[in-house]
């Protein structure tokens, strides 16, 4: 499986498990479910690991996405508020994110 996919996993995972955790102060029983996301996020974290990718590189990625993401659709399903300032903020994140995958890469020698 692809490096990208498994992140995609845990990021997706996570992210809707913090949406479900507002969603479950109306009904508890999506609680299991916000463990379940949360369980599956962090596995996959782990099987990320196991396949050399750099600790700061995973937890980087997912954790910049599950912010940008969580905020986006905070907006969209909660009405929670989300201002031109944290906009520029995720973009801020996203930016980072670039940065941060960008330069995780080890230099190729040249002669």
């Amino acid at each position: 499986m692809n490096k990208w996919f498994i992140l995609a996993i845990a990021v997706v995972a996570e992210v809707c498990a913090t949406l479900l955790l507002k969603a479950a102060l109306q009904s508890p029983v999506l609680y299991l479910i916000v463990v379940a996301g949360y369980v599956i996020s962090y596995g996959a974290l782990a099987v990320l690991l196991r396949r050399g990718v750099p600790l700061g590189v995973a937890y980087g990625i997912w954790g910049a996405c599950g912010v940008a993401l969580t905020a986006l659709f905070g907006f969209i399903l909660y009405d929670e508020p989300l201002s031109p300032l944290s906009s520029v903020g995720i973009a801020f994140i996203i930016a980072g994110i670039a940065l941060v995958e960008t330069g995780s890469h080890p230099k190729v020698a040249t002669q």
